[in-house]
């Protein structure tokens, strides 16, 4: 039975679009600010013709090579094939293009790529291990809802300005450091350069933050959709619940060094890895894992047989 046209969050949808114009805005910021650090235009073209190329074709494998995560066959794997397979046409999506496994204990999840027919589901061999089928089905379910809403595409074209603004805020730094806000300036004018430097430094941290924030924000949101529409495919609100609240109290028991080997993927994980402190709250790309718990199981306790 095919689900495609139930759960359609259009909170999401607004989101992502009020957020992508915000963040369109911190581009052309960010675009002013590299002209008037006296960079040549060709140069700022090029590299953010050269970023925007990377982002689009090379973001998942980029995912995939730093978490380890390797793609398995259907043949090497079929129940994980068939749940994906299954749950793809209830959802009225492709099947992912690429189904893949890191080798870790840490019990997660997570899925990557430009479009529903460019996407990744990947788990880990601790999540394999550690969840019956059913709490299985619904973290399934749930990667799959961050494909079909799009959700995946959205944030991987977000992050590219995190990634371009933190590289630029290392670079003045160190530019700084070495005297590149005036030490070799010519008699008169030095004074001035540095000045300036110095403005687009702190516009970079602000741009760098004010666009973490949006990031964040919407990623909060759209692990809440994800479990909605993931619950709604697989019928059962109380299986992902489950398998969060499992997966929640096994990272716990992880030791911190084996999980940095997979913080680069942190947003991506269905429950992030690394748990940040209440200080890093407004940065947290997850909303708190007892609440996202409690509205799956008052989603259990309504009327989920009329979606059977």
């Amino acid at each position: 039975m095919q689900r495609n046209s139930i759960g359609k969050d259009h909170q999401l949808t607004i989101r992502m679009v009020m957020t992508g114009l915000m963040l369109f805005i911190a581009y052309i910021a960010l675009f002013g600010i590299l002209l008037i650090s006296g960079l040549p235009l060709f140069l700022v073209l090029g590299m953010g013709i050269a970023m925007v190329f990377f982002q689009y074709f090379m973001s998942d494998k980029l995912v995939l090579k730093t978490t380890g995560a390797k793609p398995v066959t259907a043949e090497e794997q079929p129940k994980l094939h068939g749940m994906i397979e299954r749950l793809s046409q209830v959802g009225g999506i492709p099947k992912p293009r690429t189904v893949a496994i890191m080798d870790i204990e840490a019990p997660n999840a997570f899925a990557t790529g430009r479009s529903p027919n460019h996407a990744t589901v990947a788990v880990t061999t601790g999540l394999l291990n550690r969840l019956n089928d059913d709490e299985l089905e619904g973290v399934i379910g749930h990667e799959l809802a961050h494909i079909k809403n799009r959700d995946v595409m959205v944030m991987t074209w977000a992050s590219l300005i995190v990634v371009i603004a933190g590289f630029l805020m290392q670079m003045l730094f160190w530019m700084s450091l070495f005297g590149g806000f005036g030490g070799h300036r010519r008699e008169g004018n030095g004074g001035q350069a540095a000045m300036i430097m110095m403005a687009v430094y702190v516009g970079v941290i602000v741009i760098y933050f004010v666009s973490q924030i949006l990031i964040s924000t919407l990623s909060r949101y759209r692990e809440l959709a994800a479990d909605r529409e993931g619950a709604i495919m697989t019928g059962s609100p109380s299986n992902l619940a489950s398998a969060l609240n499992k997966i929640s109290g096994q990272i716990a028991q992880i030791p911190e060094k084996d999980l940095r080997q997979v913080e680069h993927a942190n947003a991506f994980f269905i429950i992030p890895a690394l748990q940040g402190n209440a200080i890093a709250s407004l940065m947290s790309s997850h909303p708190k894992t007892e609440v996202r718990i409690d509205r799956l199981m008052e989603m259990q306790r309504q009327n989920w047989h009329l979606l059977r």
